[in-house]
């Protein structure tokens, strides 16, 4: 957070400052700047909630009651702008880049990761446990796919190898199912465009490994064991140092891009991947609408065939001589 813009502290100070008066007023001058300090002290650091008292002179008490109010605040203010749904032009940015590393159709990556606690209650005795909440379990809780499923989606269209698909899809690791929405490696590829695709796949899927290791970087409270006890508040704590990340993102991004993300606005023609942006498409939600949108989801043929055309689009668009970065 100290190598950061003072862009998004200076929102959440003004901001919270306005929606939480009775703890970040008081009749002292600047003491919400004080609080809010102390709160992204303990997101930033993952110290002890006594800690800051050195520093700040903030008791354990009063340091604990700015972190929880903090992380609320944040989240009721900003939520929903940076907890939104992609937009049908965010998810254009997302194919060009997806395109760009040589995979159109494709919107991002997907992983899982884990959140430890410090001290197990005794109550929680057997329960979040190794092999409870695995990768796959995760995914059949998340809500990433409800989108679509409820008709709500924008709609996505791409060619690779010569055939035209309408569903977007994540770069996953193996432990995922093979559905029409994830592209996994190749395990122990044997043909050369095998090996090119799995190097590319594997080069590629490192974006949600980087941005995991980015958000833990920033914000240590979320690498080191969880001290507080309350789930709900361990929740809010996570959801808000994701909130405060991508503000981070969005303030920074254009600087960091090592290409043009613009450049999709200006070359329509060249590019495979399209977002409907004016038409909306969503449907009637009714259940046989839910159930057959989520058959195409978990499709299976449909997972296979968009992969073995991948792989030889990668090996026209790379070819054997070429290096990855």
């Amino acid at each position: 957070m100290a190598s950061s813009s003072q862009d998004p502290f200076d929102s959440f100070d003004a901001a919270v400052d306005d929606a939480f008066d009775d703890l970040f007023e008081q009749a002292f001058e600047n003491i919400s700047i004080h609080k809010c300090n102390a709160s992204i002290r303990v997101l930033a650091y993952g110290s002890a909630a006594d800690a800051v008292d050195e520093y700040l002179r903030l008791g354990e008490t009063t340091t604990r009651l700015c972190v929880e109010n903090f992380v609320e605040g944040i989240i009721y203010l900003f939520g929903d702008e940076y907890f939104r749904r992609p937009t049908p032009t965010d998810l254009q940015r997302l194919l060009y880049v997806g395109e760009h590393l040589g995979f159109p159709g494709m919107i991002g990556s997907i992983d899982c990761m884990h959140w430890k606690l410090k001290n197990c209650l005794t109550a929680w005795k057997g329960q979040y446990s190794h092999g409870t909440l695995n990768d796959i379990n995760v995914l059949d809780r998340s809500p990433v796919f409800d989108d679509i499923i409820k008709g709500q989606a924008p709609q996505v269209t791409y060619s690779v190898n010569g055939r035209e698909y309408h569903m977007a899809y994540y770069l996953t690791d193996g432990i995922y199912p093979r559905w029409a929405t994830f592209i996994q490696s190749i395990p122990l590829p044997q043909h050369p465009n095998a090996v090119l695709f799995a190097q590319h796949q594997e080069a590629a899927r490192k974006d949600v490994e980087r941005a995991f290791g980015v958000l833990q970087a920033q914000f240590a409270i979320v690498k080191n064991p969880a001290m507080f006890w309350d789930k709900v508040k361990i929740g809010k704590i996570m959801r808000a140092c994701i909130l405060i990340h991508n503000m981070i993102v969005e303030t920074e991004r254009d600087g960091n891009t090592q290409f043009n993300v613009s450049e999709f606005q200006q070359r329509e023609d060249n590019r495979s991947a399209q977002v409907d942006l004016d038409i909306s498409h969503e449907m009637h939600t009714n259940i046989a609408n839910m159930m057959d949108a989520r058959t195409r989801i978990r499709d299976g043929p449909m997972h296979h065939q968009p992969k073995a055309d991948l792989v030889e689009h990668i090996w026209r668009k790379f070819g054997p001589d070429e290096d990855i970065d």
